[in-house]
């Protein structure tokens, strides 16, 4: 398309070439504008209409925002000429809804287009039907899709688009489709013949850019990974010789796009497929040297399969070998300007690590730590842990490498890798008095980040627990190393101090000459407002004044034993944050050894030959289905048992109407073409409630009108109605239903409403309410005194919930500071005026009331970056479940690209 339109070809790199966003919307800006000016002189011919529509196209896709070209699209559509039809029909089902004024336009054009003998102009017709089909559309058009689909002259590929047109519209409006009437010549086309793939046979209409049929073969090479690789030598001779014949075939690229990309999918699943057979026969051998090639290509989408393919290879590959030659660039791929390709070079790195490169490697991936994305940095901070305890040389290599990590790391350093340090330490004796040195040097750093201090002060240990070790030499002394790691404690948040005074109360057992000092300190912190630092000071106070004859203290202080034999918890932190995808893999990064035990654990799970336990094949071809063959997910949900909480509606216009609600207390909630559910609630304390509008939008009565709310967490919310719903509403009239609400504690799965009646046929819809923790927020006055006095009060983790992550800019490219205003006092959080020095900064705070609870309060800092697009958030409550809940959910309004 872009090649045939120079225009187009210019404006796209145009746009790609603009180094900042203000460029970019310079240059759309301007593009708009020409194009206004073109359509309001007229006399564009069919090329100039489909050039400046293909422009509008493609500003759209970028996710600004159009309103312009929706009459020369329409118009397009009726061109005689493929490309100008085909970019109307684009046009049409990108730029417009089910309920726009301008498909009324288009429904002669599409049915004309259904009834021609022409196959490309037939599947471009029920395209637009099938993606944008209202209920007027499919009342019109739903009997010329029937009769497309049993015509005995119709094109078999045509057939299953017309069968699939049919069944969305079925899904979408039932009572449009006659399809009891129907069932019986539909059922007929089972008969049909379709597509042969035994003895090479296959009609030309199946071959895309000379590839034949390249859809099927990807979904039939995928499919047999799924299972063992055959015993049978006559079988596996077979398929060497396909996986043979296509990597021949594919080796040299063309110079058509579409035919490489047509190929590229078949060669990445046949090499997929030949490393599940046998990592070690020759086509293996013959693939690692594409991949060498692949992952050094231009194209972005290359390099990504390539990286993306090596790493099964690694994870499967008896030597790694073949992959080391390729290390470097490997390495470089860190460094791609694509982050998807970043991230598949990090997880082949993690793969192809083992004794041999892991001092590299791990080199490399601490000193891209530094400049990786913030996306990437928890993640790369669990793999280079990982790979640092499981390839460590030398004791005194793990050491230096860790404490570099949690240097170059800082916030994004999880609990579970210091925790995981402390636990080696204590468990090697020879590691114990080099890592007190390590730790004491690294403290001296004038900007160390409380991480270390964390390390130096964790249940005494590091410092408090081997600092005697190191006590005699020169710069090490009790006085040295006390002053040392005191300097460090302001800096701390309360629960590192409170580690800090457990490294005190055991240096006062081995160090008498810093005994006074270290009294002191008990004292003084015996008079925080902090109850854990206060129990803290006032038991360690009491141990240390003690009689110097006396055993207690000396006990109470004895060196801790080792810690029992124990698998990483990175790992399982790791595996938690990646969790499930789409994508069923049959392998895992982290090379053969975790492969190897993640066989061991699926065998052990699965049930013994010889029992009773059958595999349901349909668990199998779920597994395997590349359609969903579900409803569509703005398909009102069934009507469900009341002890299950029904799966609610979601789409565009719901999700947009449910985050304006969530910041509001009046708006739409559902809306179609039947009926609409409007909201108006109030909240007071831990009470609120919620007048919920059900109103009735055709002509004819709903009966069988039922209203239940669904209450995922009961224990924590109730949620009834004062009185029974109605049982029907009459035409074109509302209802309205009262909700009482009582918040009893922290709750995070909101209310389910569930509508269902009688209008034709049975319609039921389920919907989110509202009801979210910052409803039951009351506004709270602090100056800038009080306000940080309290913050360093609650400290950090676990009270303390921290995110940073992307936000859209302003069309200016400015912040859009009113925007992140209402966002936080729309959660019922009083922002707070002249207590942050950054003008762009928000500092706000709220109680939240529940009856059985109480009273928890919450504090918030908003931080934006204009330069990076991101903004950090942190939350401080004396509850950490609502500091996590209030964070996710101003989160999740902060992020999203379009203002409620």
């Amino acid at each position: 398309m872009a090649t045939s339109m120079r225009g187009l070809t210019q404006f796209i790199a145009d746009i790609r070439g603009a180094r900042v966003r203000e460029l970019e919307e310079k240059r759309i800006n301007k593009e708009m504008a020409n194009i206004r000016k073109k359509f309001k002189d007229g006399n564009l011919d069919g090329y100039q209409k489909k050039k400046y529509v293909a422009k509008i196209i493609f500003t759209y896709i970028l996710g600004y925002k159009v309103d312009v070209g929706h009459m020369e699209a329409v118009n397009l559509i009726s061109s005689t000429k493929y490309s100008e039809k085909q970019i109307g029909y684009l046009a049409v089902t990108l730029l417009m809804h089910e309920n726009s004024d301008f498909l009324r336009l288009v429904v002669n054009s599409i049915r004309k287009d259904l009834e021609s003998n022409n196959e490309i102009d037939n599947c471009l017709a029920l395209h637009a039907i099938a993606n944008v089909g209202g209920s007027e559309m499919a009342e019109a058009l739903a009997e010329d899709v029937h009769r497309l689909l049993i015509s005995p002259t119709s094109q078999t590929f045509v057939k299953k688009k017309a069968a699939l047109t049919l069944l969305r519209l079925y899904r979408k409006h039932p009572d449009v489709i006659p399809a009891a009437e129907w069932a019986l010549r539909i059922v007929s086309i089972m008969d049909d013949h379709d597509l042969l793939i035994i003895g090479h046979e296959y009609a030309a209409t199946y071959t895309y850019y000379k590839v034949p049929s390249p859809w099927l073969q990807v979904k039939l090479l995928r499919l047999l990974q799924y299972y063992p690789p055959s015993e049978d030598p006559a079988l596996r001779s077979a398929l060497y010789k396909v996986l043979e014949t296509i990597m021949n075939n594919c080796a040299e690229p063309s110079r058509n796009v579409q035919h490489n990309n047509a190929q590229h999918a078949v060669l990445f699943e046949a090499i997929g497929l030949a490393i599940h057979l046998d990592t070690n026969s020759p086509l293996v051998g013959t693939a690692a040297v594409l991949l060498a090639r692949f992952i050094s290509s231009k194209e972005t989408n290359v390099r990504y399969l390539g990286l993306d393919t090596m790493a099964h290879l690694a994870a499967r590959a008896e030597s790694l070998e073949p992959i080391k030659k390729h290390q470097h660039t490997i390495i470089m791929s860190l460094r791609d300007k694509d982050i998807s390709v970043r991230r598949r070079a990090l997880d082949l790195l993690y793969s192809m690590c083992d004794v041999d490169n892991s001092e590299v490697i791990v080199g490399e991936l601490i000193r891209y730590l530094k400049v990786a994305d913030y996306a990437l940095r928890e993640e790369m901070v669990l793999k280079i842990a990982i790979l640092t305890e499981k390839y460590a040389t030398s004791y005194k290599w793990y050491v230096d490498t860790i404490l570099q990590l949690i240097s170059a790391a800082g916030d994004h350093v999880g609990d579970e890798v210091w925790y995981r340090v402390v636990q080696i330490v204590t468990n090697t004796e020879d590691l114990q008095e080099y890592a007190a040195k390590v730790a004491f040097e690294h403290l001296k750093a004038p900007s160390t980040h409380e991480s270390l201090v964390k390390v130096g002060g964790k249940f005494s240990y590091i410092l408090g627990e081997y600092g005697h070790l190191i006590a005699n030499e020169p710069g090490y002394s009790p006085m040295e190393q006390f002053q040392l790691l005191h300097s460090k404690s302001q800096f701390c948040v309360a629960p590192t101090r409170s580690l800090l005074l457990t490294t005190y109360v055991k240096w006062a057992n081995v160090f008498p000459e810093i005994k006074p000092q270290l009294l002191n300190i008990f004292d003084r912190y015996r008079h925080v407002l902090d109850a854990e630092l206060q129990q803290r000071a006032c038991e360690y106070f009491t141990l240390a004044s003690r009689p110097e004859d006396d055993d207690f203290l000396p006990n109470v202080c004895e060196e801790m034993p080792p810690f029992p034999p124990r698998v990483s918890a990175l790992l399982g932190r790791l595996n938690r944050k990646l969790g499930d995808t789409e994508d069923k893999r049959t392998w895992v990064h982290g090379g053969k050894e975790a492969n190897t035990d993640r066989e061991v654990v699926k065998k052990k799970t699965l049930p013994p030959p010889d029992s009773n336990v059958q595999t349901d094949p349909g668990d199998i071809m779920s597994s395997l289905a590349g359609l969903d063959l579900s409803s569509s997910a703005t398909q009102p949900t069934a009507p469900v048992d009341q002890s299950h909480i029904p799966r609610p509606a979601v789409g565009p216009n719901i999700d947009k109407w449910y985050e304006k609600l969530m910041l509001g207390t009046d708006g739409v909630l559902y809306e179609d073409t039947q009926i609409q559910v409007g909201i108006k609630s109030r909240y007071q304390g831990h009470m609120g409630q919620v007048a919920v509008y059900l109103g009735n939008k055709v002509s004819a009565t709903l009966t069988s009108f039922t209203a239940t709310v669904h209450v995922p967490e009961p224990e924590a919310i109730s949620v009834t109605f004062s009185k029974i719903p109605p049982n029907k509403i009459e035409a074109r009239s509302q209802c309205q239903q009262l909700l009482n609400i009582e918040c009893k504690k922290i709750f995070t799965s909101p209310p389910v409403l569930t509508v269902s009646f009688l209008a034709g046929s049975h319609q039921s819809v389920s919907l989110r309410l509202p009801i979210t923790i910052t409803k039951f927020f009351e506004h709270v006055k602090l100056d800038q005194t009080e306000f940080f006095e309290r913050w360093k009060l609650i400290g950090g983790p676990p009270r303390e919930a921290q995110s940073i992550f992307s936000i859209p800019l302003a069309s200016t490219g400015q912040l859009d500071l009113q925007r992140h205003r209402d966002i936080v006092s729309g959660h019922r959080l009083n922002v707070l005026e002249e207590i942050d020095p950054n003008p762009h900064n928000l500092v706000a705070a709220g109680v939240l009331h529940m009856s059985l609870d109480g009273k928890v309060g919450c504090l918030l800092r908003l931080e934006p970056n204009q330069e990076a697009k991101l903004c950090r958030v942190t939350c401080r409550s004396t509850s950490e479940e609502v500091a996590a809940e209030v964070l996710k959910l101003i989160q999740k309004n902060l992020a999203a690209t379009k203002r409620p």
